[in-house]
C-alpha cells in the first residue's frame, strides 16, 4: 500500500535522491524518523529497488540510443529463455522487454557510435539461437527522457 505521504516521499526522492531526512521530513511536514521509517518499509517492499546515480549519455561517451525489435523463429520452451540469457550479458542492451504482437522482444542499446552497433549486431545478437529478425531504428532526439515514476496513493478497494 502506498499512501498520500509514502507517494509523495517516492516523488521527492526520484528527483533529488541525496536530500536528507531532515530536508525531506521539512518539506512534507514530518519528522526525520517517520519518513526513515516509511522509506525502509519501502526498501523491504521492494517498492525502492535501488539507490543510483543518473548519467548523461553524451557526456560518457555512448550518444547513440538504438531500439532493435527483434523476431524469434518459435517460441519454444528454450528459445525465448537462451535469448534472454544471452541479452543480459551484453553491458551495451540497457533494457529488454517482451512484446506481445509481431515483434516478440524490444533492446534499448546505447552505444559511442554506429560502427559499434554494428559490431553487436552482426558478432553477437544475430548470432543468438531462435533469431529470425532483427529490425534496428537509430534515435535522432530524445524528445522525453525519463525514469520518474507519477507516484499516486494506491488504496485496496
Amino acid at each position: 500500500m502506498i499512501d498520500e505521504l509514502d507517494a509523495k516521499i517516492l516523488n521527492k526522492l526520484q528527483n533529488n535522491a541525496t536530500m536528507s531526512l531532515q530536508d525531506l521530513g521539512g518539506e512534507l511536514a514530518s519528522s526525520r524518523s517517520a519518513v526513515w521509517r516509511r522509506i525502509q518499509r519501502m526498501e523491504e517492499l521492494g517498492i525502492i529497488k535501488q539507490h543510483t546515480v543518473l548519467l548523461d549519455p553524451e557526456k560518457v561517451g555512448l550518444g547513440v540510443m538504438v531500439f532493435a525489435q527483434v523476431k524469434m523463429q518459435a517460441h519454444g520452451q528454450s528459445d525465448l529463455p537462451n535469448f534472454i540469457e544471452q541479452v543480459q550479458r551484453f553491458p551495451e542492451v540497457i533494457e529488454c522487454h517482451t512484446l506481445m504482437g509481431d515483434v516478440d522482444f524490444i533492446l534499448k542499446i546505447r552505444v559511442p557510435d554506429i560502427q559499434s552497433y554494428e559490431k553487436l549486431f552482426w558478432d553477437h545478437l544475430s548470432r543468438i539461437d531462435g533469431v529470425r529478425e532483427i529490425n534496428s531504428s537509430i534515435a535522432l532526439t530524445a524528445v522525453k527522457d525519463t525514469t520518474v515514476l507519477n507516484v499516486q496513493p494506491v488504496t485496496m478497494k
